[in-house]
C-alpha cells in the first residue's frame, strides 16, 4: 500500500512541475459552442463577446461568428452576447451536462442606444444535437425531488435498466465512475466499491446506448457521478430521519409495531464554502444510517440448543426438551426467550470530502476522500427461529483523487488524474477463528424446516487496492472538429485470505460424540477441538496477484451545422500477470506419468532418474496479455429545428472479474466430481457488438420525447468449462462459451411547465442467451442434465418495464408521487411429480413471476427562519398502497406464500413449535411493506 501511495505522491509533483495553469477535468465538463448573426442580414458577426455570467469563462466569436468554450461544468447557466452598436442579448436556462455540447444561435439587433438588453431562452434542441446514443443526464436539481434514497435508484430509473441490468447485459457489463475514474469492484465486478451521495451529485451521466472511445471497461453501459464543488459562500445543512413500517400485512411481516418510529434512522451533514475567498472551497458530506430492516425472527432457539426430530428416543430419562409427536418421544431444546429479533439489518457510514483550488482564471486543481462502511449479517428465511449466531459482512472502502489540468488555449486543455482506492471486505462471526464462543458444530442442525442450533462458521477476509492514473487532452482544432486522446493505466493488488478450521478429531467417534448432561439439563458434546486448517489444504485458497492493465484512445468529435459525428478507436491491454497450467487434465501435478518404451518399460535419464511424460504433466507458463481494439461509431443528425435522429455502433471489450483468473489459484482437484472451479489467467475478454437508432422530438415547448431501438450481440461470455482428469474426474476452468443478445425498445417522455414537471420511461426489452451466469452450464452437467440447445430467455428478460413521476414545485414547497410497473420477471417452472409434464425436458426460465406495481411519495416543506436559513420538513412514503409485491415465486405454483403439498410430506412431518406451511410462507418473497420516513433538516 504505501508503495503505491509513494507511486501517485511522484506522479503528482512531476506533473505539477510540468503544468503552470490547470483547469476542470475531462469526463466532468461540457461544451458551448454556438454562431452569432445579425438579426436584419443574417451575416455572421465577428468579435462579439460571448460570456458565462457568474464565471470569468467566455470567448469571441471568429470572422464566420462561431465561438466554443470549453471545460464547462454541469448546470444551468446564462450566457451574455455584447458588441458595440448592438443590443447585448442575454440567453437563460443554457443547459450543460457532461460531454455533451450545449449548442446555441444567437441573433443580434442593430441600436444607438447603450444599456439596452434582449433576454432569450435556450432551445431545448441545444442540447440534444449532438447525442448519437442513448445518454440520460439528470441533474442534481432532478434528483432532489425524486423519491429515492441513493443514486443506484435513480440509474434503476432510467430506459434500459432493469433490476441492474442494462440493456439486458449480465451485471459485470457495467462501468461505474466517479469524476471519470472507475471505481467498480474489480474482484466480483457486479457491483462499486464507493458509494456517493445523492446530495453530492452535480450531474449523474447514464449511457444504456454505445460510448465514445474514451469509456471502456464495459459492454453495456457506463454510469458517471460528477461530484460538487464547494461554492463561495457557506451554505450547510443537518437533518435527521426516522421510518417504520405500517402495514396492513402483520401476518406476513411479523413483529412490527406502530409505535416503533425509530426502526430506521437516518442522519445527514453537509457543509460546504470558501477557505480563501472563491481560490480555496471545501465540500463535506456524511451520512449515517442505521435500518432494522422490516423481516423479524423469534428467538425461540439459542446457538447450542440441540434438536433431533429424526431420531426418537436420543435421551431415555425424562428431560424438559421431550417432545410427543404422534405417541413418539423426540427431543428439541430451545431455551430462547421468544421475543422478536430484526433480521434483515444494515449499518452505515458514508463521508465525502473535497477540497478546490481556483488560484487565477485558468488555475484549478482538486484533492478528494471518499469513506464508506457496510455492515450487514447473513439473512433469510432459514434464520426465522434462531437469529442469532449470523456471520457479518463488512465491507470499507477508501479512496484518494487527485485532479489537476492545464488549460493550453481557449482551444485545448489536457488533465491529469491519479486515483487509489482500498476496498476491504471481511465476513465472520467472530474476528478470531479460534474464539472460545463458537460452539460445536454438532449444534447446527435443522427443525421444521428451520435452523434450531449452530453458527455460521466461515471466515475471510479480501484486501483489493487500485491505482489508477490517467491522462485526456481535448483539442479543439477549429469549428468542426474536436480531438480528443488519453491514456490510462491500473494497477490492482488482491489478496484473498479465507480461513477454514476443522475439529481436531474430525474421523474419530468423538468428533460428534454427545451425552445429555442433567446438571445443566441439555445436551453437551465432547469439546470441539479447533484447528486452522493448513494453507495446502484446497478450500485455503490464499493468494496475492498483481494484475495491472493499460488503454489508449482516439475520438474525433465533427460537429458541423445540422450533424455531429463521433467516431473512434480504442486500445486495452490487461495483464493477468500470473501463471497458468499447461496441462488441464493433471493440472497440479496430483498425478505422476513417466515416460515408457514399446513395451510399457519406464524410461530413465543418464543419471539413473525415470523421465517424466511432459505430454500429461503440466508446467506453468506466464499467460500472454489481453489485447483489444475497438471501434466505435456514432451520428445524430438535427430535422428541423425540433427534433434529432441518431444512430450508433461500437464493439465493446471487457475482462471477465478477477475470481474467474485467480480462484483455485495452485489448481488442486478434489476426489469428487464437479467440486471445485478454477480460475484462468488465459480467459479472453468478453465482447458486444452493438446497433442503436433513436429519435428525439421537441412536442412543443417544454414537451420532449425521445424513441430508441436497439440490438446486440454477446459474444465469449464468462462461463465454466468442463474438464476430466487422467482419472476421470471431472472440475471445471472458467473460459469463453456462453453467449446472448438482447433487443430492446425504449421510449423517454417530459413535460416541463411552470411548477409542474412529469416524466416517463419505458423499456421494452427481448434477452436471450443459453446460460443466466458464468455457473449455469457447469452445473446442470453437474446435475446430469442436457445442456440448454437453444437461446431462453434470461432470467432478467422483463419484457416491460415503466415509470413516472409527477412533480409539483413552489419556492416553500415540493411534491412528486413515482409510479413503477414491471410486468415479471422469468422463473423456471417446475412441475410436480405427479404431472405428465414432470416426464419432458423444461428449460429454464421458461415462465413469467406476477407483475408488480407500487408508488412512492415524496414532499418537503420549507420554514424561513432568519436570512437565508430555513426549517425543513421532509416525508417520503415508500410503496403507498402498501402493495404485497410478488418479487420470488414458488417454481410449482409460480405465486409466492404457496406450495404443492402432498398428504405423504404432512405424514411424515416432525415439529413441536411449527407445521409444515411454515417454511412455505416466506416473507422473502415480498416487497418491502409500506414505510413512512419523517425528517426534520436545518439549511442554511
Amino acid at each position: 500500500m504505501y508503495k503505491k501511495l509513494k507511486i501517485l505522491v511522484w506522479l503528482v509533483l512531476i506533473f505539477s512541475l510540468l503544468t503552470i495553469q490547470y483547469e476542470v477535468q475531462a469526463q466532468t465538463t461540457g461544451k458551448i459552442r454556438g454562431q452569432v448573426k445579425d438579426s436584419n442580414t443574417g451575416e455572421p458577426l465577428p468579435a462579439v463577446n460571448v460570456l458565462i455570467e457568474g464565471t470569468s469563462m467566455g470567448s469571441a466569436t471568429d470572422m464566420n461568428g462561431d465561438f466554443y468554450i470549453l471545460n464547462v461544468r454541469p448546470g444551468r447557466y446564462n450566457l451574455k452576447a455584447q458588441i458595440l452598436g448592438y443590443e447585448t442579448v442575454k440567453i437563460n436556462d443554457v443547459l450543460v451536462s457532461v460531454n455533451r455540447t450545449a449548442s446555441v444561435e444567437i441573433s443580434m439587433r442593430e441600436t444607438v442606444l447603450e444599456g439596452k438588453e434582449v433576454v432569450v431562452y435556450a432551445d431545448k434542441v441545444a442540447i440534444k444535437k449532438d447525442q448519437t446514443s442513448s445518454i440520460k443526464n439528470v441533474s442534481s436539481d432532478q434528483i432532489s425531488l425524486l423519491p429515492v434514497e441513493d443514486l443506484d435508484q435513480v440509474i434503476e430509473m432510467q430506459t434500459g435498466v432493469v433490476n441492474g441490468h442494462f440493456r439486458g447485459g449480465r451485471l459485470t457489463e457495467v462501468s461505474y465512475l466517479i469524476d471519470g475514474m472507475q471505481v467498480n469492484d474489480a474482484y466480483g465486478n457486479e457491483d462499486k466499491t464507493v458509494e456517493i451521495e445523492k446530495e453530492v451529485a452535480e450531474d449523474l451521466e447514464v449511457i444504456t446506448g454505445t460510448f465514445n472511445a474514451e469509456y471502456g471497461r464495459a459492454m453495456s453501459g457506463i454510469v458517471n457521478v460528477v461530484t460538487k464543488d464547494g461554492r463561495d459562500k457557506f451554505h450547510g445543512s443537518f437533518s435527521g430521519h426516522l421510518s417504520n413500517f405500517y402495514t396492513g400485512n402483520k401476518d406476513v411481516f411479523i413483529g412490527l409495531k406502530n409505535t416503533e418510529i425509530t426502526r430506521n434512522q437516518d442522519y445527514k451533514a453537509q457543509f460546504e464554502g470558501p477557505i480563501w475567498k472563491n481560490n480555496i472551497t471545501f465540500f463535506t458530506n456524511f451520512r449515517y444510517q442505521k435500518n432494522l430492516g422490516h423481516i423479524n425472527g423469534i428467538r425461540r432457539f439459542r446457538v447450542d440448543d440441540f434438536t433431533d426430530f429424526t431420531t426418537p428416543n436420543i435421551v431415555e430419562e425424562e428431560t424438559p426438551w421431550d417432545a410427543y409427536i404422534k405417541g413418539v418421544k423426540y427431543y428439541s431444546e430451545h431455551t430462547g426467550d421468544e421475543a422478536y429479533v430484526p433480521i434483515n439489518t444494515n449499518e452505515t457510514y458514508s463521508f465525502m470530502g473535497k477540497l478546490t483550488f481556483k488560484l487565477s482564471n485558468n488555475l484549478k486543481m482538486s484533492l478528494m476522500n471518499t469513506w464508506n462502511y457496510d455492515e450487514r449479517p447473513n439473512t433469510g428465511h432459514g434464520y426465522k427461529y434462531k437469529p442469532d449466531g449470523r456471520a457479518n459482512h463488512y465491507d470499507e472502502t477508501m479512496m484518494y483523487v487527485f485532479q489537476i489540468n492545464h488549460l493550453i488555449s481557449q482551444s485545448a486543455f489536457h488533465d491529469f488524474k491519479v486515483s487509489y482506492t482500498d476496498n476491504r471486505y471481511q465476513y465472520y462471526l467472530f474476528e478470531d477463528p479460534l474464539d472460545p464462543r463458537y460452539v460445536h458444530q454438532g449444534y447446527a442442525r435443522g427443525a421444521g424446516g428451520f435452523l434450531s442450533g449452530g453458527q455460521d462458521y466461515g471466515h475471510l477476509k479480501r484486501d483489493l487496492t487500485s491505482l489508477n492514473a490517467k491522462y485526456d487532452l481535448t483539442w479543439q482544432i477549429n469549428k468542426a472538429h474536436s480531438i480528443k486522446t488519453g491514456f490510462l493505466y491500473t494497477a490492482h493488488e488482491l489478496q484473498n485470505k479465507p480461513t477454514n478450521t476443522r475439529n481436531r478429531l474430525e474421523g474419530t467417534p468423538l468428533a460428534f460424540y454427545y451425552i445429555y448432561n442433567p446438571d445443566i439439563q441439555k445436551i453437551e458434546f465432547y469439546p470441539y477441538q479447533t484447528e486452522i486448517l493448513a494453507d495446502s489444504a484446497i478450500s485455503m485458497d490464499i493468494y496475492t496477484k498483481k494484475p495491472y492493465e493499460f488503454s489508449t484512445y482516439l475520438q474525433d468529435k465533427m460537429e458541423f451545422d445540422a450533424m455531429v459525428i463521433n467516431i473512434g478507436l480504442r486500445f486495452d491491454y490487461f495483464n493477468s500477470n500470473t501463471t497458468y497450467p499447461s496441462q488441464r487434465r493433471n493440472p497440479a501435478n496430483q498425478l505422476t506419468f513417466y515416460q515408457k518404451d514399446i513395451n510399457g518399460q519406464i524410461l530413465y535419464d543418464e543419471n539413473g532418474q525415470p523421465l517424466l511424460d511432459t505430454e500429461r504433466m503440466s508446467t506453468y507458463p506466464k499467460a500472454a496479455p489481453q489485447i483489444q481494439l475497438s471501434p466505435r461509431f456514432g451520428l445524430s443528425y438535427t430535422l428541423g429545428k425540433a427534433a434529432v435522429l441518431h444512430f450508433s455502433y461500437g464493439h465493446f471489450f471487457q475482462m471477465p472479474p478477477l475470481y474467474a483468473l485467480y480462484s483455485n489459484y495452485r489448481f488442486l482437484i478434489p476426489p469428487g466430481n464437479f467440486a471445485t472451479i478454477h480460475g484462468n489467467p488465459t480467459i479472453k475478454a468478453e465482447k458486444t457488438v452493438q446497433y442503436e437508432m433513436g429519435v428525439w422530438q421537441e412536442l412543443m415547448p417544454g414537451m420532449g420525447l425521445e424513441l430508441s431501438v436497439f440490438y446486440k450481440d454477446i459474444y465469449d461470455l464468462q462461463s465454466a468449462l468442463v474438464y476430466t482428469t487422467y482419472n476421470q474426474i471431472k472440475y471445471g476452468v472458467y473460459g469463453n462459451k456462453d453467449y446472448g443478445n438482447a433487443k430492446g425498445f425504449e421510449m423517454k417522455y417530459d413535460y416541463m411547465f411552470g411548477p409542474f414537471a412529469f416524466y416517463l420511461n419505458y423499456t421494452l426489452q427481448y434477452t436471450r442467451g443459453n446460460a443466466d451466469n458464468p455457473t449455469s452450464t457447469y452445473s446442470r452437467a453437474g446435475e446430469s442434465l442436457d445442456p440448454i440447445p437453444y437461446l431462453v430467455p434470461l432470467s432478467w428478460d422483463q419484457r416491460h418495464t415503466l415509470n413516472s413521476s409527477v412533480s409539483y414545485s413552489q419556492s416553500n414547497y415540493n411534491i412528486t408521487l413515482t409510479g413503477y410497473f414491471n410486468s415479471g420477471l422469468p422463473y423456471t417452472f417446475s412441475p410436480v411429480s405427479v404431472s405428465p409434464l414432470a416426464k419432458q425436458t423444461l428449460y429454464p426460465n421458461n415462465s413469467k413471476r406476477p407483475t408488480n406495481f407500487s408508488l412512492d411519495l415524496k414532499g418537503h416543506y420549507d420554514i424561513n427562519l432568519t436570512g437565508s436559513s430555513k426549517l425543513r420538513i421532509f416525508m417520503s412514503i415508500y410503496n403507498l398502497l402498501d402493495r404485497k409485491n410478488e418479487l420470488y415465486v414458488n417454481s410449482s405454483t409460480g405465486r409466492a406464500y404457496t406450495a404443492i403439498i402432498y398428504p405423504i410430506n404432512i405424514e411424515t412431518f416432525r415439529s413441536n413449535f411449527n407445521d409444515i406451511y411454515d417454511s412455505v410462507k416466506n416473507p422473502y418473497m415480498y416487497s418491502t411493506p409500506r414505510e413512512i420516513k419523517i425528517g426534520v433538516g436545518y439549511m442554511f
